[in-house]
């Protein structure tokens, strides 16, 4: 079974940082794309920052370059983002998925999914000014 779950979201002052992280489990390939995704009330979900398991190719969203930063240890399964210079309009619910049999990272981290794609429960980022 398929486990994503995500952890290390709270409030924090603008200009700030914070750190999530992603536990990922039971996926049946060992190339799948992993990354981070957000939606604040009234916004459509937005893909931020996706990792390869396979290569450890990444990919940004430009509204977060040179902010956040993705990486993984691959000894836990565990993929985290690294948000500085947080602003408020960084305040939503973020969330983790992987797919297994994504066809590219970009893609994926665009919004294009299979549908083996695994999300997790989310967890809210609030940034206060």
């Amino acid at each position: 079974e398929v486990q994503v779950v995500e952890s290390g979201g709270g409030l924090v002052q603008a200009g700030g940082s914070l750190r999530l992280s992603c536990e990922a489990s039971g996926i049946p390939t060992d190339d799948y794309a992993i990354g981070w995704f957000r939606q604040a009330p009234g916004k459509e979900r937005e893909g931020l920052s996706c990792i390869s398991s396979g290569d450890g190719s990444t990919y940004y969203t430009d509204s977060v370059k040179g902010r956040f930063t993705v990486s993984s240890d691959y000894a836990t399964n565990t993929v985290h983002l690294q948000m500085d210079s947080l602003a408020p309009e960084d305040t939503a619910e973020y969330y983790c998925a992987a797919d297994p049999y994504y066809a590219t990272l970009s893609s994926f981290c665009s919004g294009t999914y299979t549908s083996a794609v695994h999300w997790g429960q989310g967890t809210q980022v609030t940034v206060s000014s």
